[in-house]
C-alpha cells in the first residue's frame, strides 16, 4: 500500500546508495551535498511516522520498512564515515576510539533486528521506547555532524559534536539493546 508515509520511508531506502556514492571519495562540496541529503532523509524519518499516525494510515508495510530504512541508512553511513577521509585528505572521519561507538551501534542494530524477527514469529510485539527514540536522535545528530565535519576539517568543533553525540548514541544503544534483550529472553526456552 503506497501511502505518503510509506513513500517517505521508501525514499529513505532509495537515498542510501546516493549517500554511499557521495561519501565514496568525497570532495568538500560532496560532503555538503551529502549533509543536505542526509538532513532531508532524517526529516522524512520523523514525518513518515507522524503522517501515518495523524492520517490513520499505519500499515504493516510501513511498520516493516521503517526500522529497515533506519538501520540500513545508519549502517551505510557509519561504514562510509569509517572509510571516508576528511576534505583535507587527512584522517578518516570516524577513527581511533570513535570506532568503538560505531561498532556498538552496528552490532546492536543487527542483534535487535534478529531478536525482533524471532519475537515476530512468536507474535510478540516489541514497541519502540522513548529512550530508543532519543538514541535515534543522537545517532542522526552524530552522523550529520560527522558528515558536515568532513567538509570543514578546519572547524574541529563540528567533528567533536559528532563524536560526542556518537558516544551518547552508543550508550543509549546499549541500554535500549539490553531492554529489548531482556524482553526477548522472557520468550526463549
Amino acid at each position: 500500500m503506497l501511502t505518503l508515509p510509506n513513500l517517505l520511508t521508501l525514499s529513505r531506502i532509495l537515498a542510501v546508495p546516493i549517500l554511499v556514492f557521495l561519501l565514496w571519495k568525497p570532495a568538500p562540496w560532496d560532503y555538503l551535498i551529502t549533509f543536505v541529503l542526509y538532513c532531508i532523509v532524517g526529516i522524512t524519518d520523523y514525518f513518515d511516522g507522524y503522517l501515518a499516525r495523524a492520517q490513520g494510515k499505519i500499515s504493516r508495510l510501513g511498520q516493516f520498512l521503517d526500522p529497515i530504512a533506519d538501520k540500513i541508512m545508519v549502517a551505510a553511513v557509519l561504514v562510509m564515515l569509517m572509510a571516508s577521509r576528511k576534505a583535507d585528505g587527512a584522517d578518516p572521519i570516524i577513527q581511533n576510539w570513535a570506532v568503538i561507538p560505531a561498532l556498538v551501534i552496528l552490532l546492536r542494530e543487527i542483534t535487535v533486528s534478529g531478536l525482533r524477527e524471532y519475537l515476530a514469529e512468536l507474535k510478540v510485539l516489541v514497541p519502540v521506547s522513548a529512550l530508543a527514540k532519543w538514541k535515534t536522535t543522537f545517532q542522526l545528530v552524530a552522523l550529520g555532524a560527522l558528515i558536515l565535519g568532513g567538509a570543514f576539517p578546519d572547524q574541529p568543533w563540528v567533528h567533536q559534536v559528532g563524536v560526542v553525540s556518537l558516544w551518547a548514541a552508543a550508550a543509549l544503544t546499549l541500554v535500549t539493546g539490553y531492554d529489548y534483550l531482556r524482553i526477548g529472553l522472557k520468550h526463549m526456552d
